[in-house]
């Protein structure tokens, strides 16, 4: 009787002569989800004794890459604007800690719209006991801000795109003494996670200043803000590479291993990468569609929008864990300074005239991790900026003659910073990077620590760096 049921179901669900059309639908959208799920890293990693600091660690791909590193033993410090006492930090950390047997995870309250809260963990941290950092993941600034006409906050995106962006600027440049004074054996990486709309500022449209971008595309928003970001990193390796105390580790007495030492492909022991998930639906869509309905401001319209489009966003839209899977493999990747080559090095051929992004890869055995790239779906992308007018040049100044020139008639070190052409080159990375700094005045003046907080801080300013060409 059961199996009659069952074969009177079956033909009137499934007749035979739609068998063909059904597989054929079935096969399509397995094959659309495994694409739009993405490549998955092919790498792994020991991360025990490695302390790794997270920003937007409690967000649904925050929460993601946290578990990956706890899964891996990691020392993880993750950064929250909520009191570490509160139940929102105190559960997850308990979680983590219980479910991977690690002990070594902590949060720390830091609000990163805050400038003077970002300057008291920084400043806990540098006169701490145990300043070891092994690695860097920015992920607040992946999420989607803005949202849909239909269903738009009342909040200003723009000052929370710009108050994230400088919350990297403001944390990297406060903590890179600590980094620079690192073993130069130690493999230090510095990973900014940006959303997938950068190609949409990639021409004309990109804007440097702040405050500037005229468009109501919140995608073109989210591109500027993606692409700058991308550039900051690149400058910013620019400058470690440009460093005196950039050094090559020394190779062991005795080993039949050399290690490699191509200048274009490494050049400092600290590595700064960008990398874009991808779109996914926890951490763009929904935030597109102003659907988190666990935060204040939510719309109606857009979370039953969300979950009645949630067919079609499992199959088109990453999830957290494949989102995180060009993080993890940032992250996993070896450096140059830690592959070792028993063959003579190879004759110079066509391979050694391309960037130093593109000579990352010469003469490895294996795939290693290109310093300053932006990396997206576990692979390096190539991404064509116009390089701007230099305004150094277009007023005629020499820097030989600026060279070592100070207020005081001084001289002062100046870093000769190597025009790569990646990115838009040394002039927009340098461009970028005094956007930030004038852009960061602005914040901190409008932002003013509480009178409690300016009487006890310690004078924690970033480092000034001439970084002209």
């Amino acid at each position: 009787m059961v199996l009659k049921l069952a074969e009177a179901a079956y033909n009137a669900f499934f007749p035979t002569k739609y068998v063909v059309h059904i597989i054929v639908g079935l096969v399509t959208v397995l094959v659309l989800r495994a694409f739009s799920q993405g490549r998955r890293t092919n790498r792994e990693r020991d991360l025990h004794a490695r302390k790794i600091l997270v920003t937007g660690g409690f967000t649904p791909t925050g929460l993601t890459i946290l578990q990956s590193l706890a899964q891996r033993g990691a020392h993880i410090i993750a950064l929250s604007p909520h009191p570490i006492d509160s139940p929102e930090v105190t559960v997850i950390i308990s979680l983590l800690r219980t479910t991977f047997s690690n002990e070594e995870i902590y949060a720390e309250q830091c609000d990163l719209a805050s400038p003077s809260s970002i300057r008291s963990f920084c400043t806990k941290f540098l006169t701490g006991s145990d300043q070891r950092l092994d690695a860097i993941i920015f992920a607040h600034e992946y999420q989607h801000i803005g949202s849909a006409s239909f269903v738009r906050r009342t909040d200003d995106a723009t000052s929370k795109r710009e108050s994230g962006s400088l919350a990297t600027f403001l944390i990297t440049t406060l903590l890179l003494p600590a980094l620079l004074v690192a073993p130069v054996e130690r493999d230090i990486r510095v990973i900014t996670v940006v959303n997938p709309f950068y190609a949409a500022a990639a021409g004309p449209s990109f804007v440097i200043p702040f405050h500037t971008a005229s468009s109501k595309s919140i995608f073109l928003h989210e591109g500027i803000r993606s692409l700058r970001t991308a550039i900051f990193t690149r400058h910013l390796q620019r400058i470690l590479d440009a460093l005196p105390t950039a050094q090559v580790p020394k190779t062991d007495e005795g080993s039949s291993t050399i290690p490699v030492v191509n200048p274009k492909s490494q050049k400092s022991n600290i590595v700064a990468v960008s990398v874009s998930p991808g779109i996914s639906r926890s951490d763009t869509i929904g935030p597109l569609l102003n659907a988190d309905w666990t935060a204040p401001g939510y719309a109606t319209a857009g979370v039953v929008l969300y979950l009645l489009l949630q067919p079609l966003l499992r199959i088109l839209t990453k999830s957290p864990t494949a989102a995180v899977q060009t993080v993890l493999h940032a992250l996993f990747l070896p450096t140059p300074f830690k592959v070792t080559s028993k063959a003579a090095p190879s004759p110079k051929g066509p391979a050694d005239q391309g960037t130093p992004i593109d000579s990352a890869v010469i003469d490895m055995p294996e795939e290693v991790l290109k310093p300053g790239a932006l990396y997206a779906e576990c692979a390096a992308v190539r991404l064509n900026v116009p390089k701007p007018p230099d305004p150094l040049a277009s007023e005629g100044i020499s820097q030989k003659e600026e060279k070592g020139k100070g207020k005081s008639g001084l001289r002062e070190e100046v870093i000769e910073v190597v025009d790569d052409g990646e990115y838009g080159g040394e002039v927009m990375g340098r461009l970028v990077w005094e956007a930030y700094e004038e852009a960061l005045k602005a914040w901190e003046e409008a932002n003013p620590p509480p009178k409690e907080a300016k009487q006890s801080a310690p004078d924690t300013d970033p480092p000034q760096t001439d970084i002209r060409n």
